[in-house]
């Protein structure tokens, strides 16, 4: 008999009889209850009143009953945390346990229960298991110890845990390693600021080893967390991507995706000479062919993958086209993802059959698709130029079968590629003409007034067209009315005498009878134009038109790069990035593309630099699994701080030059005398300094100290251009160059930030972590004018040293997190020391040796000079009774 007997009773008082058989002697009596009892909470009904009498049950040998006792307290547990303390000493008892399965289970139950107050007594047992013989309790164990770094972070990171979790990627079973990299993973995820995943080539070679072993979703671990590696060289990215490569032929879908991530993301490095790399490109269509073939759900998700690395990389697909066309049965989200994939593909060599196709799915009896269908053939005439003629001819067949929606759609379309390819298909009006009266739709109708009004001179009667459609101009969409008003204006224009009370009747309708505003104003501004400069009308109106562009909806290529790194998620379903759809996603670390090997990309981004540079080569972005950001993410993410004006200013570039130091003076009475920009003053260099700067203009150390610059100037000082700190790519198009400067004892940050995107940016925030000398914002980053598309604003930062200190690797790193109405993002760069040094630092001479003994001893550092040319009295020097002394503002590590 099947145990569907337990969810059929409907007894009453069935929770005094559970209670008495709970508590039975016989065993199978006790089991039997224990059964009825998970079947009622299954369908709902509170039976938490039995709690104590179903822990009594913990303490038998049979697994059975057991695995349905932990069900029990898993549910509720939360509800009754002071009763689950009494199954703490079973816990402890079952993971010691002779049989593996149950100290599995003990410890698997332990994690899925959530209350406070019994995780302390769980970490021993926990450690016990982390370190156990049987394969199967320790791979069990790494997913505990995320659960619980979920419930009390703090205390899986006192109690040692992370790093026996670091230590299982060692392991030799590989469903541990994949089990460790699975809760190392998660969290990771959910606490950026923690470098937890610190992959090198050696572990990377374990993954790699333990991949060809795992089940599927060990694997799908093994390759989201190899995508989030960077390759040192593109050797290495080679190695990795032929050893990835063999799950590309593997059942499951999602190991499929998974392993088309990693290869999409490494191929970026790969040179397009070599050869593997074509190798490569041939190996990545079957498995995406492959997906096809499975069901409509599955082939939808794969088909939003395959709409991304096509717009990415259409070469990998170039010649499967047939896999994309439509099937009768196909759903329509299908069909619509297949269509759309279809035009991204098309190209000369294949267009015919593509036409052929879509001129089959026109007489399909499905609306919307037909629609689609017929949009579709026009989108290719204005992407393949050679098949335009026999794209207009189809449209025509199209438009002859006199089907309501289809000549609608088909003259939306001829607009589109009568403004693609001008004067050269004129010849179709005439059949256009002959539909007029049968559209009915506003968008067709205002495409149709737009031709008449572009081509009039070549329509003989353009004027009785128009006239009719003005008839109902009340009745129109604002759409058709600005169209027409538009269209009228363009006729008068060609053919002035004919149409001058046309022209009037129009004017007056769209300002005098009309209540909205765009189509008022834009009366006014034709009318004025006609009535006072109608040559300047002419060349207002009938201005040549740009040529439309052949792809329209591809998505941003900073947007794409990152979709790629989330191939198999929903992020690239959605074609959103999970910050878009997230809740709570501030915590999210934006991922790109690495930068392809001998691009020019790779000079100027700061990732491009080899891992073994040194740090000061190059002010670096901060990496996906990048240390210390979780302060970073606390950003008031409200409007701009208002308050009384600080010493930031924002101007055009190139507008005035207020580095020089001409506006100084100004600037600092406006707060009282503080510094406000970076003038003439000591600046430090930046963490970039040119390999060929050579010595300073006025050449020898002894100009550096010296004083006829005034206090806190010095004439031989070097002001470090600015470098690229946040190239455009990283950061959704605003890029952001900078340096580091002290002037008259403040520290300022003079930044460039330039918006190369398409739209405007505003709401500018920014905030540093804790770094090694305290520095943060004096101020809030001010930028007082939205930041339009193409402008660049030039910014000085006032700092100072009293922010959070923690000890940073190397010792002058700064991360910086940059908030905007776009995104939060994130880099990092080097400061040079000498700005925290005070230009007056004089101390006296006891105060001198005691702060010198109380630096530890481990921080001194000798070196010995050799082949030094010069005698010791040649090396010694005096110094003048009133130089300065540089002397740092905190006090060395």
């Amino acid at each position: 008999m099947t145990d569907s007997k337990y969810f059929t009773t409907t007894k009453k008082g069935e929770i005094f009889e559970l209670k008495a058989e709970l508590n039975s002697d016989k065993k199978e009596k006790k089991k039997e209850a224990v059964k009825k009892v998970i079947a009622s909470m299954t369908v709902g009904k509170d039976v938490s009143a039995l709690f104590p009498d179903v822990v009594n049950c913990m303490q038998t040998d049979n697994l059975e009953l057991k695995k349905l006792v932990y069900l029990y307290l898993m549910n509720y547990a939360k509800s009754q945390p002071d009763m689950a303390i009494m199954a703490v000493n079973t816990f402890v008892k079952d993971c010691e346990d002779p049989n593996p399965l149950i100290r599995a289970l003990a410890v698997r139950t332990m994690g899925c229960i959530r209350v406070d107050k019994i995780t302390e007594y769980l970490c021993e047992p926990l450690r016990k298991c982390l370190k156990d013989e049987d394969p199967y309790v320790r791979k069990t164990a790494a997913v505990c110890v995320a659960k619980l770094h979920d419930i009390n972070a703090q205390l899986v990171e006192d109690q040692g845990f992370l790093d026996t979790l670091k230590d299982l990627i060692s392991d030799s079973n590989p469903m541990v390693v994949a089990n460790a990299v699975a809760a190392l993973s998660e969290i990771a995820e959910s606490h950026p600021s923690s470098n937890l995943l610190d992959l090198n080539p050696q572990s990377i070679n374990k993954l790699l080893t333990a991949l060809n072993e795992c089940t599927e979703w060990g694997q799908i671990f093994i390759l989201d967390c190899l995508a989030n590696y960077m390759p040192k060289d593109d050797r290495e990215a080679q190695s990795i991507c032929e050893r990835v490569t063999p799950r590309l032929s593997h059942a499951n879908s999602a190991v499929v995706l998974s392993a088309v991530k990693v290869l999409m993301k490494f191929m970026e490095m790969l040179s397009k000479d070599l050869d593997y790399y074509g190798t490569l490109l041939k190996k990545l269509a079957p498995p995406l062919v492959t997906l096809l073939s499975a069901e409509p759900e599955l082939q939808y998700v794969a088909l939003r993958n395959i709409n991304l690395i096509v717009q990415k990389r259409p070469e990998i697909l170039k010649h499967e086209m047939k896999v994309f066309f439509v099937k009768y049965n196909d759903p329509i989200y299908v069909k619509l993802e297949k269509l759309d994939i279809m035009i991204r593909l098309a190209s000369q060599a294949n267009i015919a059959q593509v036409l052929a196709e879509l001129k089959e799915y026109a007489t399909e009896v499905d609306v919307d698709f037909v629609r689609k269908a017929v949009r579709a053939i026009g989108r290719c005439a204005i992407k393949v130029e050679q098949s335009a003629e026999r794209c207009v001819s189809t449209l025509l067949d199209l438009i002859q079968t006199k089907v309501n929606y289809v000549v609608q759609e088909a003259i939306v379309v001829i607009k589109d590629i009568f403004r693609k390819y001008p004067n050269k298909y004129e010849s179709v009006i005439a059949t256009l003409c002959e539909n007029l009266d049968s559209l009915d739709e506003p968008e067709a109708r205002a495409a149709m007034i737009w031709i008449v009004g572009e081509y009039a001179e070549r329509i003989d009667n353009a004027d009785e067209l128009l006239e009719s459609f003005l008839e109902g101009f009340h009745d129109e969409s604002t759409q058709v009315q600005l169209q027409l008003l538009t269209a009228i204006v363009k006729l008068f224009l060609k053919k002035p005498t004919e149409t001058q009370e046309l022209v009037q009747q129009v004017l007056s309708l769209a300002t005098q009878d009309s209540d909205n505003p765009d189509l008022r104003d834009r009366g006014y501004i034709y009318w004025r134009l006609l009535s006072t400069d109608p040559v300047a009308a002419k060349e207002v109106v009938l201005a040549e038109k740009p040529l439309i562009s052949e792809e329209t909806d591809l998505i941003e290529p900073t947007l794409l790069d990152e979709l790629i790194c989330y191939i198999g998620t929903l992020a690239s379903v959605y074609h959103k990035p999970p910050s878009a759809f997230v809740e709570g996603s501030r915590g999210i670390v934006h991922k790109s593309l690495p930068p392809r090997t001998g691009s020019s990309e790779s000079a100027e981004s700061p990732d491009a630099a080899p891992s073994g540079a040194p740090p000061s080569e190059q002010p670096a972005v901060i990496p996906t699994q990048g240390d210390l950001l979780g302060d970073l993410l606390n950003l008031d993410l409200g409007p701009p701080v208002s308050g009384p004006p600080v010493a930031t200013t924002s101007v055009q570039m190139g507008a005035v030059d207020l580095l020089g130091g001409g506006l100084d003076s100004l600037l600092r009475s406006d707060v009282g005398g503080s510094p406000a920009m970076g003038g003439t003053g000591f600046t430090a260099p930046s963490a970039v300094m040119p390999a060929n700067l050579g010595p300073p203009p006025s050449g020898g150390l002894g100009d550096l100290f010296d004083l006829a610059g005034g206090v806190g100037t010095l004439s031989g000082s070097h002001v470090a251009p600015k470098t690229v700190w946040l190239p455009a790519m990283k950061a959704k198009g605003l890029e952001i160059s900078g340096t580091f400067s002290r002037q008259v004892g403040a520290i300022s940050m003079d930044l460039l930030l330039t918006n190369k995107a398409l739209q405007v940016m505003s709401d500018f925030a920014i905030q540093f972590n804790r770094n090694s000398f305290g520095l943060a914002p004096a101020a809030p980053l001010q930028i007082h004018a939205p930041l339009a598309p193409n402008q660049t604003v030039e910014i000085s930062l006032p700092l100072n040293t009293v922010g959070s200190v923690m000890k940073m690797d190397p010792l002058n790193n700064l991360q910086v997190a940059v908030k905007n109405n776009i995104d939060v993002f994130y880099f990092s760069t080097l400061y040079p020391l000498h700005i925290l040094f005070v230009e007056d630092g004089k101390m006296e001479r006891q105060m001198f040796l005691a702060t010198w003994k109380d630096i530890p001893n481990e921080n001194e550092a000798q070196f010995q000079i050799r082949d030094c040319p010069l005698s010791a009295a040649r090396c010694a020097c005096s110094r003048p009774s009133n130089q300065k002394q540089l002397v740092p503002e905190h006090t060395a590590w």
